[in-house]
């Protein structure tokens, strides 16, 4: 039987109270006060559909980037640039998809660490960095990993803001205007193989907290709790 190897969504950890309080009071406390202290990777994929009661994105003009502008070809390590997308529900996409891919052939610890760091909110008082970074194993067990020539690929199959948010949304649809942070469910797979022909698939399902203000890009703010699809 080959043996399966740590991934690095395997290590997901707890919400922070202090940054969950915070993001409660800007993104509707009925949406954030949910979930108990722990964000798992885990669930079902789905087939793509488009939420038929979406919040409306955060609105751009005509000096905002284009949508499905990306960085040219820079990279650190394995972890790709954010993209240039002002659409929380596509840059939610994008995002996840960068959680659950990495490749320790030719990207170390501190190299993951920055690259996802980069796609962080530069709003420090909305920003939790601590959710996200939780994500990745410690840098023993990251060599490790690395002594398997372990890498993972991600397809994202569905993503749509979460019932709750909707729901607190249209209760109050002037909240989202502090701050601009929306949360939105991604499901997919994860494919991961290391040496020696070893390798298996899992399915993913995460809720993130992106921030998209008017006429900017979108950011990463945090790993949310789980939430009602």
């Amino acid at each position: 039987m080959t043996k399966r190897f740590p991934s690095l969504s395997d290590y997901g950890v707890g919400w922070s109270a202090n940054r969950r309080s915070a993001l409660i009071a800007i993104v509707l406390a009925c949406l954030l006060a949910v979930a108990g202290a722990t964000a798992y990777f885990t669930g079902r994929g789905e087939q793509h559909r488009s939420p038929s009661s979406s919040p409306d994105p955060a609105p751009t003009s005509s000096s905002a980037p284009s949508n499905d502008a990306h960085e040219p070809g820079s990279t650190e390590g394995s972890v790709p640039r954010p993209p240039r997308i002002s659409d929380p529900v596509a840059f939610a996409k994008e995002a996840a998809a960068m959680l659950w891919s990495y490749d320790t052939r030719d990207t170390s610890h501190e190299q993951q660490l920055f690259g996802m760091e980069a796609w962080m909110t530069k709003e420090t008082q909305y920003s939790d960095w601590a959710s996200v970074s939780a994500q990745m194993p410690d840098p023993v067990l990251w060599s490790r990993m690395a002594d398997q020539k372990q890498h993972a690929a991600a397809t994202v199959s569905e993503a749509h803001y979460p019932a709750a948010f909707k729901q607190a949304l249209a209760e109050d649809p002037s909240a989202i205007t502090k701050a601009y942070i929306y949360a939105v469910t991604v499901t997919g797979k994860q494919t991961i193989t290391w040496a020696k022909g070893g390798g298996g698939a899992e399915d993913r399902s995460i809720t993130l907290a992106v921030q998209c203000r008017p006429s900017h890009d979108c950011s990463l703010v945090a790993i949310a709790p789980r939430v009602a699809p």
